[in-house]
């Protein structure tokens, strides 16, 4: 698609944004966070335009699709998650393969960062976000994976990944926290979790496979402590996290 195409489709979708936004009744502000880079985050933001008073929005946006009361881990997959085919394929290589229900967990969340929240460091935001709710070593492998995935490892067949040469260039190297965090990994006791976690964490996709959530439900239920309350309700360390993912455009 040409650069002018591209202007159009930005410029299109942003009026749509717009007169949605009109006929709410509540004021959505995008957080610093949401526009850093195309703005300077620094400069003073221009006044809102509210000549009707509306109140700002302190719920769920109508724009998405709603949550259940007590949702579940399944409700974020299927209503607030971007498209997964990529971990549920991950999932699904472990499961056959035949590793540990654990590991299997963790390739299907390992990248819900991604999907759900932010790209950066995901593997961290990732980890934090399960934490409670997981075996430790299950949520060490999702944050492990983070920097693991960048060296090879030839006792189990990982090379470093071609798209990543596609996606960052021939000259990148990882920064010096990185590998110092490999470092520490490839001596801990569970680094093969996180290796497994990045040997069946593969670059593309496989339009002719098509997993479903369902298929881990079972193994969700048995490794996922679901608090009664539900995620993002339950006062746990990240629930602040889910409700963000939850309600992202709340003012406070």
């Amino acid at each position: 698609m040409s650069a002018p195409d591209l202007h159009n489709l930005h410029a299109q979708a942003d009026a749509l944004e717009e007169e949605m936004s009109e006929a709410l009744d509540a004021i959505i502000i995008k957080s610093t966070l949401y526009q850093s880079g195309d703005v300077d985050p620094r400069l003073p933001r221009p006044p809102i335009d509210n000549p009707r008073r509306l109140p700002f929005l302190m719920g769920p946006d109508p724009r998405l699709p709603p949550m259940p009361e007590k949702p579940t881990l399944v409700d974020f997959f299927r209503h607030r998650f971007g498209p997964s085919a990529h971990v549920l394929q991950s999932a699904k290589l472990a499961r056959d393969a035949g590793h540990d229900e654990k590991i299997v967990l963790a390739c299907l969340l390992h990248d819900i960062a991604v999907t759900g929240f932010i790209r950066a460091d995901h593997g961290y935001w990732a980890a934090q976000l399960i934490e409670p709710y997981v075996d430790p070593e299950v949520s060490w492998a999702v944050r492990e994976h983070q920097v693991v995935r960048f060296y090879p490892d030839e006792s189990v067949g990982y090379d470093y990944p071609e798209a990543y040469i596609r996606f960052f260039g021939a000259d990148y190297r990882p920064d010096p926290h990185i590998d110092r965090a490999y470092q520490r990994a490839r001596n801990h006791k569970w680094y093969m979790s996180a290796r497994l976690v990045t040997l069946n964490d593969f670059y593309a996709f496989d339009p002719n496979v098509v997993v479903e959530i369902e298929e881990f439900t079972d193994i969700i239920g048995r490794h996922f402590r679901q608090p009664e309350e539900g995620l993002g309700f339950d006062d746990s360390p990240s629930a602040h996290m889910w409700r963000t993912i939850m309600m992202p455009t709340r003012f406070l």
